[in-house]
């Protein structure tokens, strides 16, 4: 059984800098590609991130290029997202995704190609 865990949300202030994390387990992280997705408050949940299966590539939504990095470590089986920049928009409960294949970049920000998800980590930017 595939179970994804995140960690790291927390309340932080404008501009400072978090990093989520996403555990995974009965399967590896290589073997998969990996999503990182956002839901605001009363909001549609939305792509933020993916790294592919296998050699790993990043693809970013445009509203985070720039400030949001994710990478992979194979030897702790997680998948990272680093926030940089935070800002009161980026409040949301951040969920990580995953699916044993690989993807085509097209389709990486829709939701039902992935198969496991975690149940989410909240982030909270305010002063």
């Amino acid at each position: 059984q595939v179970q994804l865990a995140e960690s790291g949300g927390g309340l932080v202030q404008p501009g400072d800098s978090l990093r989520l994390s996403c555990a995974a387990s009965g399967l590896h992280v290589t073997m998969m590609t990996m999503a990182w997705f956002r839901q605001g408050s009363g909001e549609e949940r939305e792509f933020v991130s993916s790294v592919t299966y296998g050699t790993p590539t990043t693809y970013y939504a445009d509203s985070v290029k720039g400030r949001f990095t994710t990478s992979r470590d194979s030897a702790k089986n997680t998948v990272y997202l680093q926030i940089d920049s935070l800002k009161p928009d980026d409040t949301a409960v951040y969920y990580c995704a995953g699916v044993p294949s690989g993807i085509p970049p097209e389709n990486m920000r829709l939701e039902p190609v992935y198969r496991y998800w975690g149940q989410g980590t909240q982030v909270t930017v305010s002063s």
